[in-house]
């Protein structure tokens, strides 16, 4: 934990933040995505907890996602093929196509976290008291970090 600094050195540990924060969690991300199971793929998990979270527009999806809208529209197309998600007219405006994950698809993410989580879990057993404590602490900042980000975003 960070004590009070002086302001160069708490500049510096902000730019420390700044500059490897994300690259950090991504290859976490990575990780844990690849070695779960291989039927969804990272980019299809992805729009599935999106959409675990409420039906989206395709250009809602292609925002969260940061995929091009074109690029959504064949996810989307795979999914509902297989079985994943549905599209239905949104009640509002009959032109509005709105997407949702399906009882098949709210499984396989279940499952996919599922295994995510049982490796991390297994990963985590070789940790001290202490450092699991670090990490719980971690996750709660991190937590905290995405609601800043998310009123701050959703601002502009």
């Amino acid at each position: 934990m960070l004590q009070r600094q002086s302001p160069t050195a708490r500049a510096d540990a902000l730019d420390l933040v700044a500059a490897t924060l994300v690259s950090q969690i991504s290859r976490l991300a990575r990780l844990l995505r690849g070695a779960g199971p291989r039927e969804l793929s990272r980019t299809e998990a992805g729009l599935l907890a999106t959409l675990s979270e409420g039906p989206r527009r395709i250009t809602e999806l292609a925002g969260t996602e940061a995929l091009a809208q074109p690029s959504v529209s064949k996810l989307v197309d795979k999914l509902e093929g297989r079985g994943l998600v549905a599209r239905e007219r949104a009640g509002d405006d009959g032109r509005v196509v709105v997407v949702s994950i399906s009882s098949e698809g709210r499984l396989r993410l279940q499952s996919f976290r599922g295994q995510v989580q049982a490796l991390l879990r297994q990963t985590l057993l070789d940790l001290d008291d202490e450092e699991l404590a670090d990490f719980a602490a971690a996750g709660a900042a991190l937590e905290q970090l995405v609601q800043m980000l998310q009123r701050k975003v959703n601002r502009t």
